[in-house]
């Protein structure tokens, strides 16, 4: 059987973007690896292969940038939780598991690019600038969601259980991004699935 030709290099790869989508894959390299604050447009446009003049033509100005590209990101999670309620659509405790997996599962880019919601908070210290108020409301969304969850689950207190799981899995983010736990997938997953248990999930429904 003949061999897959091997996957092309980012410059390759970007190249064959439309400008929107270079300017945010430059955008997400850039300001995972330096910060929102520290990134300017003209670093931002160069790594792109494009112009300053061009990406204001597609974002009128880099909050307007650092919002979308957030938003995307935010999306990603939404579409896993939707995907576990979709393949689990009674069940609780599996989706909560499958959504503690999705999460495991992602912490070693994690590890090597770090959290960009992390990454972002540090860089946004205006409560209420635009990209700032996107990542508390998603991540007001995923907490309600995983209340839901706990509640179909038959969690005695679902409200406690899902703030109680949400700590674990930024816990593991944060652990995962500087190193300090070995195994933070593993140990994510043993320990909400102690948290279902405590909760009178009794291993299942």
């Amino acid at each position: 059987m003949a061999s897959s030709p091997p996957r092309p290099g980012r410059d390759t790869r970007v190249a064959r973007l439309p400008p929107r989508e270079r300017i945010l894959d430059a955008a997400e390299e850039l300001f995972l690896r330096e910060g929102v604050r520290a990134v300017g447009v003209q670093a931002i446009a160069e790594r792109a292969k494009t112009t300053k003049m061009a990406l204001y033509r597609h974002f009128v100005t880099k909050d307007a940038l650092i919002e979308e590209w957030l938003r995307i990101v935010a999306a990603g999670y939404s579409t896993a939780f939707d995907r576990t309620e979709a393949e689990h659509p009674v069940d609780g405790r599996a989706q909560v598991l499958a959504v503690t997996r999705f999460i495991a599962e992602g912490l070693p880019d994690i590890a090597r690019r770090g959290c960009p919601f992390v990454n972002s908070i540090a860089g946004l210290p205006d409560r209420e600038h635009p990209a700032r108020r996107l990542i508390e409301d998603h991540k007001a969304t995923q907490l309600r969601r995983l209340t839901g969850m706990c509640e179909r689950a038959g969690v005695r207190a679902p409200e406690e259980a899902a703030a109680e799981i949400t700590f674990l899995m930024e816990g593991a983010q944060i652990s995962a991004q500087n190193g300090s736990v070995d195994r933070a997938g593993e140990r994510l997953l043993t320990a909400v699935e102690g948290v279902l248990d405590r909760g009178g999930t009794g291993g299942g429904r």
